[in-house]
This record gives structure tokens, sequence and C-alpha cells, in this order.
């Protein structure tokens, strides 16, 4: 369990990154007033994200393993 806590910090602490300061930048510029808007805007979306990791994570693991043992078996029969 503390491993999938330090995994969801770790993995939201980029994704939220990368992505709040594209789509600030996108769709505001990079002007003066920019790092403020993305350190806000980060601060907010990691809080909200880590949660989300932690609750969804299981199921999409479950789905990402389903999807490739079902290629792998397609694979395997052709």
């Amino acid at each position: 369990m503390k491993q999938k806590i330090v995994f969801a910090m770790l993995m939201g602490i980029i994704t939220t990154g990368i992505v709040s300061f594209t789509l600030i930048g996108v769709n505001r510029g990079y002007d003066p007033g920019f790092a403020s808007i993305w350190m806000k805007s980060w601060v907010i979306s990691y809080l909200i994200v880590i949660p989300i990791i932690l609750l969804v994570s299981p199921s999409i693991q479950r789905v990402a393993s389903y999807l490739c043992k079902e290629r792998t078996y397609a694979t395997q029969n052709e």
C-alpha cells in the first residue's frame, strides 16, 4: 500500500505539472503572471488527482492486464 501511495504522489506530480503547464501556456500564454497561475493550478490539480489515482488505478491495471492478455492470446493464434 505504501508503494501505491508513493507511486500516486510521484505520478501526480509529473502528470499534473506537465498538463497544467501546457494547457495554461496554450490558453493564456507565457506572460509575466504565468508562473503564479501555473503554481496555483498545479497545486489544485495535484490535490484532486492523488485520490483519483489511488481509487482508479487498480481498475485500470485490471483492464490493461486483460487487454494485454487478449492481444497475446490473439497473436499466438494467428
